[in-house]
């Protein structure tokens, strides 16, 4: 773990083309200055805002000047993830259309709490997998998770297309497809982060944002291409499709620092928790993801018993990732501004009243066009902040542990969410309104904890953080 820095407010700074003395200490970093400094693992005074964080002579490319924040090789990495998160994540946004083709096909003797562990479980293997291929990532660079990933990804999707039964498809979609697509959406994540510093949530959430552009996209796609050609064949014109563009991603797609290769320590992971910071934010992070997916799988079957228009039900996942194209964009923009714990705390409370306030009473088509929307807006910035906030509080050297760490805790609220979310329903014979609440106060005790990050690094001052 690097040193602690810390800085006296009655010691004389140095000029800003020097290195300010480093003390290391036991304690987690000194929660204001890093506040007022808004730099990772650093402490600098108003007058040094602009100057090079506080690290080691012997780590180059680590100081705030060293990152282009821009330039043609940063924003083909940009373009790369973009293409990634559009196959990855992209994919991952449309659960709801393989939830409701299962639950009708041919898992169809399972309840649909039953059929939610596919994807639930296909979301906790991508995300957990961070802890792994962020530690490959910090040793080894971006190309060898990105080129084995693809291949892995690629492979799973095929096998999907040959499955008919309930542990088939587990296998293929929840566990090697996963773990493949799990380390090209990692490998983007932390090389984003190397280019970037001022404008570092605003790249994230444009990267980001191709996994919306793939939740508008691909539903549609894959319905029509179901009812035109079947599942097996709509899977492997989705593979095809993917590995097209992940060869794009595997070629642009680069880390800014160079791997450092060292042996494996478990104790690394843990170093981060060490913050109280780091664990109410990722306490935070986990009951965000508790509730975030439930909109995602269950609003077409919930269309479907409120009698929405047949018409309209493949449009609604299309509609709610439309949305939050502009959510996982403007919010990073605005957090770069004024801070981004304050724009997550924000997105979070909102999410959390439009699931009481809107969700809940809405009880036909115009009230589930309504809240899809909406709520596709305000949670977009979840996937994008997230990294962006542990990034913050961590030394960018070790970027791949720190970022695997928090979503192998996150993944956890994604793995459990969605099944607790379908036995409400079945507990409550078909109706939504446990599974509303328990979205709903899942988001909240996320925003509450993300308050909680954000009061150990400034107290309850109205400022940048």
């Amino acid at each position: 773990m690097p040193p602690t820095i810390s800085v006296s407010s009655t010691t004389t700074m140095e000029k800003p083309d020097q290195i300010p003395s480093v003390k290391p200490t036991a304690d987690a970093i000194e929660p204001h200055t890093v506040v007022d400094a808004d730099l990772e693992r650093a402490s600098l005074t108003q007058d040094d805002r602009d100057a090079s964080p506080i690290t080691p002579p012997s780590a180059p490319g680590t100081a705030a000047s060293d990152f282009p924040d821009g330039g043609r090789e940063a924003w083909l990495v940009v373009l790369g993830c973009w293409f990634a998160l559009f196959c990855t994540f992209g994919l991952i946004n449309c659960v709801g259309v393989f939830q409701q083709y299962y639950v009708h096909g041919p898992l169809a003797q399972y309840s649909p709490s039953a059929v939610s562990w596919i994807m639930s479980t296909q979301v906790f293997i991508m995300t957990f997998c961070g802890a792994v291929f962020g530690r490959l990532y910090d040793s080894h660079g971006p190309r060898y998770l990105l080129w084995g990933g693809t291949l892995t990804y690629v492979f799973g999707l095929m096998m999907v297309s040959l499955s008919s039964e309930y542990y088939q498809f587990f296998l293929a979609q929840s566990i090697v497809g996963s773990m493949g697509s799990s380390a090209v959406f990692n490998a983007c994540l932390s090389s984003t982060t190397t280019w970037f510093f001022k404008r570092r949530a605003l790249a994230l959430g444009i990267v980001v944002s191709g996994s919306s552009v793939g939740g508008v996209a691909l539903p549609i796609m894959m319905r029509r291409l179901i009812d035109e050609i079947g599942f097996p064949w709509m899977m492997r014109t989705m593979a095809f499709i993917f590995l097209t563009l992940l060869l794009v991603v595997c070629v642009t797609v680069k880390s800014r620092l160079p791997p450092r290769p060292k042996p494996f320590v478990l104790a690394e992971y843990l170093e981060g928790f060490r913050q109280p910071t780091m664990v109410l934010l990722v306490a935070g992070l986990f009951a965000l993801n508790l509730g975030l997916f439930l909109p995602f799988t269950y609003v077409l079957l919930q269309a479907e018993a409120a009698g929405t228009p047949e018409r309209i039900i493949p449009y609604l996942l299309s509609m709610l990732n439309a949305a939050s194209i502009f959510g996982r964009i403007l919010p990073g923009l605005v957090a770069d501004m004024y801070g981004r714990f304050n724009m997550t705390l924000i997105i979070s409370l909102v999410s959390a009243v439009l699931c009481f306030a809107v969700w809940i009473p809405a009880d036909t088509t115009a009230g589930l066009i309504a809240f899809v929307v909406l709520f596709g807006f305000t949670s977009g910035g979840f996937v994008s902040l997230g990294p962006s906030l542990v990034a913050q509080i961590s030394d960018i050297r070790v970027i791949g542990t720190r970022v695997g760490a928090a979503l192998a805790v996150q993944s956890f609220g994604g793995l459990i969410g969605s099944p607790v979310g379908g036995a409400i329903v079945l507990a409550q014979k078909g109706q939504y309104l446990g599974l509303q609440l328990f979205c709903g106060c899942a988001l909240l005790a996320g925003a509450l904890l993300i308050l909680g990050a954000r009061y150990t690094l400034a107290g309850m001052k109205l400022k940048k953080v």
